[in-house]
């Protein structure tokens, strides 16, 4: 089935200013879709939109837009309604990685990372659902997991990211059921290790070789993911192809979850 769509919808994609968001917003804009890019840093934004027209986007508009704070959320999607339309697509993707051992964590870095990731996923689905059924749409939501949702890195410090990656999984179940008399699906895509600046947000410039090394050799497939890796897993879940998927997880990891930890 071609994925070209036969008349342009609007997706809206949140952390659409780099990563797997930016390769999403591409990859919808090269078959014909209307692409609204947000992202807390407006200038990444505004860059994303542009190049999405060049990519084939039939229009694109690049916000400003902080996830854990509802009235920008809302009037973002003000913006696109009169803009670009009412949303067909949600993609909530936007997200921060602060590591940190629970017994150390400053409370403040856990509700940062939980505002993200989680509130954040909350209020843009809730102005995005809005839009969608006041206009009758039946269109998709995908929501970023993680395999840190399912099973806790080696490394460890990362019990605030993989618990709200955690209750993603349970809100897109959720959401799943709750929407689908409506026609609205609701999936997550959970990526593994990709090439974004979110996965080495915390790492030192000097250590970044011989982590992506040591991640190559461990990954089933052998390398890490490109944000177009898991932007194609997203895009067909925004896809009419998908028009039976919804409350699942499409993992899209090179097998790590695949994978049991001992080496014999």
């Amino acid at each position: 089935m071609d994925m070209q769509c036969m008349e342009p919808r609007t997706i809206v994609i949140t952390g659409g200013g780099g990563g797997i968001g930016k390769a999403t917003a591409l990859l919808c804009a090269s078959r014909g879709d209307k692409i609204a890019v947000l992202d807390k840093d407006g200038d990444a934004a505004k860059i994303a939109a542009e190049e999405a027209l060049r990519n084939g986007a039939k229009d694109a508009l690049g916000l400003t837009c902080d996830v854990t704070v509802e009235q920008q959320v809302e009037e973002s999607f003000a913006k696109i309604a009169a803009q670009l339309g009412a949303p067909y697509g949600l993609f909530a993707n936007a997200a921060v990685a602060h590591r940190g051992l629970v017994h150390e964590l400053p409370a403040e870095t856990w509700r940062l990372v939980v505002e993200t990731n989680l509130t954040g996923v909350f209020l843009f689905c809730k102005h995005g659902l809005q839009h969608m059924l006041k206009t009758g749409i039946a269109g998709s939501i995908v929501c970023t997991s993680s395999p840190t949702g399912f099973v806790a890195l080696g490394a460890g410090t990362a019990s605030a990211y993989s618990a709200t990656k955690g209750a993603i999984s349970s809100l897109v179940r959720c959401m799943a059921i709750d929407y689908a008399r409506y026609g609205i699906r609701v999936n997550a895509v959970v990526p593994g290790s990709t090439e974004t600046a979110l996965m080495w947000g915390n790492t030192p410039k000097d250590r970044i070789p011989g982590i992506r090394e040591q991640l190559s050799r461990e990954i089933p497939l052998g390398r890490m993911a490109q944000p177009d890796d898991p932007a194609r897993a997203v895009a067909w879940l925004l896809s009419d192809e998908s028009s039976y998927v919804t409350g699942t997880h499409l993992v899209c990891d090179g097998g790590i979850l695949a994978k049991a930890s001992v080496s014999v």
